[in-house]
């Protein structure tokens, strides 16, 4: 690891859940990085020069080499700094790993902005779904301590980024509770299994800043 050391930058901004699990995984294995903040929508040129398809964050710089995309980077880190493995080293189980974190992004993501921007008439409907997809996450987390196991791994920083960082507290302000502990014991148990790692806490975005910009961003799920 020695050899990588003050040689990592990211690009980032403090309110994004893609921004928030990458730091989680350089902070759980110990990685020395430089942190730069990104103004959005103000993007600066060094962003745009790095990442010029998407224009957005995360971006991590590695020894000259240029990584977007969180999922991306989540397993570049992982292949590159052995400690702290964050990825499952059988084959299905990675696949796996993989699956539901393209399913955390896809549709809990998603869902979870429609039942906050769907007019009063539809929310119920919106939530009801919501609700539908969290069973899955429900079930999976079941009688393990975190997604990966015992230990957090990378499907824990995917969800992790998503629900109880960012989306939990967007319905918190709306006095939405589309997660009761009496309903998904499994996920409210995990989440704090998450919040007792200091490293997962160190992350936690400032709540106001976090709710602005993820309400900006919920603009892009509204119904027409």
């Amino acid at each position: 690891m020695a050899e990588n050391e003050g040689k990592v930058k990211l690009l980032g901004c403090r309110a994004s859940p893609f921004s928030r699990r990458v730091e989680m995984a350089l902070k759980l294995k110990g990685i020395p990085y430089e942190y730069l903040e990104e103004g959005l929508p103000n993007k600066s040129p060094l962003l745009l020069e790095l990442n010029p398809i998407h224009k957005k964050v995360p971006v991590l710089v590695h020894n000259d080499k240029i990584l977007p995309e969180s999922h991306l980077i989540l397993e570049y880190i992982d292949q590159t700094w052995s400690n702290n493995p964050i990825l499952p080293q059988d084959p299905y189980e990675k696949a796996m790993a993989r699956f539901w974190a393209k399913f955390i992004d896809e549709q809990i993501l998603t869902v979870g902005f429609r039942s906050l921007v769907r007019a009063e008439k539809g929310r119920e409907a919106a939530i009801e779904e919501a609700r539908e997809k969290f069973a899955f996450l429900e079930k999976e987390v079941t009688r393990k301590n975190f997604f990966g196991g015992k230990t957090i791994g990378f499907v824990d920083m995917v969800a992790g980024s998503i629900i109880p960082f960012c989306l939990a507290r967007l319905w918190e302000g709306m006095r939405i509770d589309v997660i009761p502990e009496d309903e998904f014991p499994e996920l409210n148990r995990w989440i704090k299994n998450l919040k007792d790692i200091e490293s997962m806490r160190e992350c936690i975005p400032h709540r106001e800043k976090q709710i602005e910009h993820m309400m900006k961003v919920s603009e892009r799920y509204k119904l027409t």
